[in-house]
């Protein structure tokens, strides 16, 4: 579908489901009808904030671009509470219609209902918003490994992931996540790719508190999916200048005590489609490798990309891409994509973490899926 049709079915889809919202709700409120024109007008003005808020990167006017793009997302956040709740009232009412209510009651809960949907809406989309914009929790994992050395027993890798540097974060959310990484004085820093949302000319200052991460071994990059909507290639060059190792289909071997790990990275899962030359290929990233090291740990953006990093032997896969689901239901959407939401989990005779993420993507709202800043603990298996 070419992308100009695609916007305007997707502009329709949004209008009809806000008209929904205002057919349902709208008529049964049991307050003056001045709230129902209030109500109809937030719904309109809803409707034009959302798609400016998608299309906010394509104005360069600053700080309007800014502007639209937080109003566009809180928008957006409130409106898919509202949708959620709407059709959970309808189910309900439609639950209750054969119970031979009687009148007054069937009344009260239609009316009630109906207020209930919108102030729900505002207090869930408010708990959201302070989720999401509070410092990422630590969230400590021990990584149990066959055979593992000794002197690796308790090496430590602290992992963030889709952090969406853009119109909503910048560079202060960024620096309070570098300052407690480097607290935690992990022995490498992995950042798992959707560092960013928009050009290096627009968010390089806000990028740039990443130079200061410090651990032994140093910090390793891989793409995500959403670099390659804001021109990998530059990304990929400027993480670099930052003092950011990129790990593209590549490995590095860390000396440590002595024990050696491999760290690979592979290009995101879907990076074929934006250059056939960058496709993800967990192989490759080993080539030219030892035979014999104790663990080797693959960041790989997307989850999916476990079934290659185990047929290539990895031990441990770190990855993000999912958010947790970052708010009700969209949880429920991410299994249909990932074999994995969140969390450490096997595949086969492969660890994969996957993160809930550290920051958040589009609307600034997160609900059961925290914010997280990972620390993982190699530590032996129990025979």
């Amino acid at each position: 579908m070419p992308p100009r049709i695609f916007i305007v079915v997707v502009i329709c889809l949004v209008g009809l489901l806000h008209a929904y919202i205002g057919w349902r709700i709208l008529p049964d409120l049991p307050l003056p009808a001045i709230y129902a024109v209030l109500g109809g007008f937030w719904l309109l003005l809803s409707f034009v904030l959302i798609p400016l808020g998608l299309l906010s990167r394509t104005i360069t006017m600053q700080p309007l671009s800014d502007r639209l793009a937080w109003a566009g997302m809180l928008a957006m956040g409130f409106f898919s509470s509202l949708l959620v709740l709407t059709i959970l009232r309808d189910i309900a009412l439609l639950l209750a219609e054969p119970l031979n209510l009687h009148r007054a009651l069937r009344a009260f809960l239609t009316h009630d209902s109906a207020l209930a949907v919108p102030l729900l809406a505002f207090a869930v989309s408010l708990i959201g918003f302070f989720n999401a914009r509070r410092v990422a929790a630590v969230r400590r994992v021990d990584v149990p490994i066959v055979n593992l050395p000794l002197a690796l027993h308790g090496f430590t890798i602290a992992q963030i992931s889709d952090v969406h540097v853009g119109a909503t974060i910048k560079r202060p959310y960024l620096e309070a996540i570098v300052d407690k990484v480097n607290h935690l004085q992990p022995d490498m820093i992995a950042v798992t790719g959707d560092l960013v949302d928009g050009s290096v000319a627009r968010l390089h200052t806000h990028t740039a508190p990443l130079a200061n991460l410090v651990a032994r071994h140093g910090a390793y990059f891989v793409t995500g999916n959403h670099e390659y909507y804001s021109n990998a290639e530059e990304w990929v060059a400027e993480i670099k200048r930052l003092g950011i190792a990129v790990l593209a289909n590549q490995h590095v071997l860390l000396r440590h005590e002595h024990a050696t790990v491999l760290v690979a990275g592979v290009n995101d899962y879907g990076a074929h489609h934006f250059d056939a030359a960058q496709r993800s290929d967990p192989q490759a990233a080993l080539k030219g490798s030892p035979s014999q090291i104790a663990v080797k740990i693959l960041l790989a953006h997307q989850p999916r990309s476990a079934e290659a990093a185990a047929e290539a032997g990895f031990d441990l896969q770190l990855s993000g891409h999912t958010h947790g689901g970052q708010f009700f239901p969209w949880n429920f959407f991410v299994p249909m994509q990932q074999p994995f939401t969140a969390g450490l989990n096997r595949w086969h005779d492969m660890w994969v973490y996957t993160s809930r993420g550290t920051g958040y993507w589009g609307p600034p709202k997160r609900l059961w899926a925290p914010s997280e800043i990972a620390l993982l603990r190699l530590v032996p298996a129990a025979q």
